[in-house]
């Protein structure tokens, strides 16, 4: 980025440009209604309100270049989670913006009712994200995302590079989003395209739909759009995706995206309408020929709904395809490589699979009811939840483990030409099947999963079977590709994998600036490896906390608990995280810091009710902890998730925990979290510094300490129902 040539006023002129205008210098609050060519500069916003947008696009037959133009609204903010405000606002006819950079706001572009609006190749990367709270052994239940409801624009909460909102006819081309929350946000927008754009190395989506109908999404890569994964730990994703689907999103299209390394590869969920009335669904949507691997969770997830999956590339996730309570839907001619399970359908209906090559899975296809449904759900109520009438043909099983577990099922017809080569247990059934047919399959053997000489018996008709794949991707589903639609997939050979996902509190790492991550620790050592750009030279310049520190390897001193480790990287020219630009071959320092002083937790857990309720009758609930606990518990790590009963007498509802602490610690400044869900108090010899006593979803708060000698900790917390967290973290700062 170029030095600026001057920094915004939160002035209010406004500039309205009565006809084309060359090189227009724009200033907080600019109107502009006509065509016009910004001047080519960079320009840093100081201060301006954060209720206001800084340019508005108004009128009809308007062009606005900007001409390579970079406005950045983050200057003098420290993180991306301090970002406020929106760039531009859209609103009129026939617009088009092209070749701007904004960085630094919350919403990058918002555009509300506009028809026919085209967005070519701008750059939006480096705007809002928050600051996540996972960290590499244990995720935090607070980074977990809700894009449920989106009718009053909820959404925006999460920030994006481009929200648009009513937008018929969109044309989004050759943008790119990166290193901040959400790429490209759709709400209420019909029959538009989006193509060649870049959105990826985001911490939520890739791109986002909600009532939005009759799209066509081709050749973007939409990849690295994850969190809520650390390789051999855990794997959750969060709710993040490279694509989002969401609530009545009809008859859109799908293709030839890359959509790897991404929470889900492509989420889709009927909505709540549906949920509530069993009606409607995002149905019709054809998913046609793209790269869902390497996700977290599901390589495509789609429920509650009608739709078409057809000759996609689905390599190590969880679950390949995802489709509970789907019904009528086609799932023709994928590969599902390596996942754990290749396609899972429970509660479905009328459902065909034809035609996909499965291997290496865990578990083929399984399908599957329960034995009842929520209460809650309308659409259980008025909609037949049965697993029944499912056509498995021409499928093609090699080295899968369980090629098919079907259970409390009926009318599941396999047949006509499915192969099966390399397993170790054909069926798995774990309640009666009704009027299940198998007839008409090749099968090699009863054993030998993952056995080459099992597979030389069906190779030649594999083979032979690959080869005819595509006959059953008919014309019907077939997709032509854009004469101009850009090449998708991964370019880095060595990110065809998982453990290529590497998360910092920002996000996703794009292996292209120079950073260290924690492979892993136990009480004596740690390993910690570091990641830059191609021909880099890393050396360690200082460490803190350990005896040796060799290669990655690192041998803590005894009794130690606030480690450092501080590298300097000399080679090629690199840009951060944060859109900073460093030179080539100018020596650059970074640190990896870790905390580990462990503390000795006596925890205690108690019923409540309506004559100890922590919000009615506070003094009588923190009394609870005067009289006999219900259960007990010593630990040196304050991290609770439950679904259930915390322990045996406890209820799952509505109960207590009472915590507390002493310890020594050496004198300096520190830094507290706690999570929790529901109501929690925190209190520093005897000092309350969290207070959060309400019932609320996993929420972060945040406290700096000065502390040094002997100290106390006690902890409140009481859980209203559902879900419920507490998560106790600190840290160290300075020095």
């Amino acid at each position: 980025m170029k030095k600026h040539s001057f920094v915004f006023l939160a002035c209010l002129l406004v500039l309205t440009a009565c006809k084309s205008q060359q090189n227009l210098v724009p200033t907080v609050g600019t109107t502009i209604t006509q065509s016009v060519t910004l001047k080519k500069d960079t320009f840093l916003l100081s201060a301006f309100d954060s209720l206001r947008q800084v340019l508005t696009i108004e009128g009809e037959n308007i062009i606005v270049d900007f001409n390579g133009a970079v406005i950045n609204g983050g200057y003098g903010k420290s993180f991306p989670d301090q970002f406020i405000g929106t760039g531009i606002l859209i609103k009129g006819k026939n617009i088009t913006l092209k070749n701007a950079t904004l960085l630094g706001f919350k919403v990058a572009i918002f555009a509300e009712g506009v028809d026919s609006l085209r967005l070519l190749d701008c750059n939006l990367s480096y705007n809002w994200r928050p600051r996540l709270r996972s960290i590499r052994e244990r995720e935090d239940f607070s980074d977990w995302l809700s894009f449920h409801q989106n009718d009053k624009d909820e959404w925006l909460r999460y920030g994006a590079g481009i929200y648009l909102k009513n937008c018929p006819n969109v044309l989004v081309r050759g943008c790119t989003v990166t290193q901040g929350m959400n790429g490209l946000l759709l709400t209420g927008c019909n029959d538009g395209l989006f193509y060649n754009n870049n959105f990826h190395f985001n911490s939520g989506l890739g791109i986002g739909m909600y009532r939005s109908s009759r799209n066509r999404v081709m050749h973007n890569p939409l990849d690295f759009n994850v969190r809520g994964y650390s390789h051999g730990f855990y794997q959750r994703g969060q709710d993040s995706a490279g694509i989002l689907v969401f609530e009545q999103c009809n008859e859109n299209v799908f293709a030839y995206n890359s959509a790897t390394h991404s929470g889900d590869g492509f989420f889709l969920w009927a909505g709540q309408t549906t949920m509530d009335t069993g009606e409607g669904g995002c149905n019709d949507n054809l998913i046609y020929s793209n790269d869902f691997s390497y996700a977290p969770t599901n390589g495509i997830e789609v429920t509650f709904s009608r739709n078409k999956i057809i000759n996609n590339l689905i390599d190590d996730c969880t679950h390949g395809i995802w489709g509970g309570y789907s019904y009528e839907s086609k799932i023709i001619g994928n590969w599902i490589n390596n996942c754990r399970t290749g396609i899972a359908i429970e509660h479905g209906q009328d459902n065909h699979i034809i035609a996909n090559m499965l291997t290496g899975d865990t578990v083929g296809i399984q399908l599957w009811a329960r034995a009842s449904q929520p209460s809650d759900w309308g659409y259980a109520i008025k909609r037949d939840t049965r697993s029944r009438d499912c056509q498995i043909s021409h499928n093609i099983f090699a080295g899968v483990r369980n090629p098919l577990k079907i259970s409390a099922s009926k009318n599941i017809t396999i047949n006509d030409g499915n192969a099966f080569a390399g397993f170790e247990k054909l069926l798995v059934v774990e309640k009666p099947n009704e009027d299940f047919y198998f007839e008409k399959n090749q099968v090699a053997g009863d054993t030998g999963w993952h056995d080459a000489e099992r597979f030389k018996p069906l190779n030649p008709t594999i083979n032979e079977k690959l080869g005819k794949l595509s006959s059953f991707v008919s014309a019907e589903y077939k997709v032509e590709k854009m004469p101009d639609g850009m090449k998708t997939g991964l370019k880095h050979e060595g990110f065809k994998n998982r453990w290529s996902i590497l998360m910092n509190e920002w996000g996703p790492y794009n292996h292209q600036y120079p950073a260290a991550f924690l492979l892993s620790a136990n009480d004596s050592m740690m390993w910690v490896a570091t990641y830059g750009p191609t021909g880099g030279v890393f050396k360690i310049i200082n460490y803190k906390g350990f005896a040796y520190v060799k290669g990655r390897e690192a041998k803590k001193l005894p009794n130690a608990t606030d480690l450092l480790l501080e590298f300097e990287y000399t080679g090629p020219a690199f840009t951060d995280q944060f859109g900073n630009h460093h030179p080539a071959d100018v020596p650059y320092r970074f640190t990896f810091r870790r905390f580990e002083k462990k503390l000795d937790w006596q925890v205690r857990w108690y019923n409540y009710d309506n004559t100890t309720d922590p919000l009615t009758t506070y003094t009588a609930f923190k009394n609870l902890k005067t009289a006999p606990p219900k259960a007990t518990k010593t630990t040196d790590d304050l991290y609770f998730a439950w679904w259930g009963s915390p322990a045996e007498g406890v209820a799952e509802d509505k109960f207590a925990t009472f915590a507390e602490t002493e310890f020594d610690i050496e004198p300096g400044d520190y830094v507290i979290e706690l999570t929790s869900d529901d109501g929690v108090k925190l209190f520093l010899d005897g000092k309350l510094l969290i207070d959060r006593w309400d019932i609320h979803e996993p929420a972060v708060d945040e406290v700096r300490v000065r502390l040094g000698g002997n100290h106390k900790l006690e902890v409140e917390h009481f859980d209203g129902g559902g879900f419920g967290t507490l998560d106790f973290r600190w840290r160290r700062v300075g020095e």
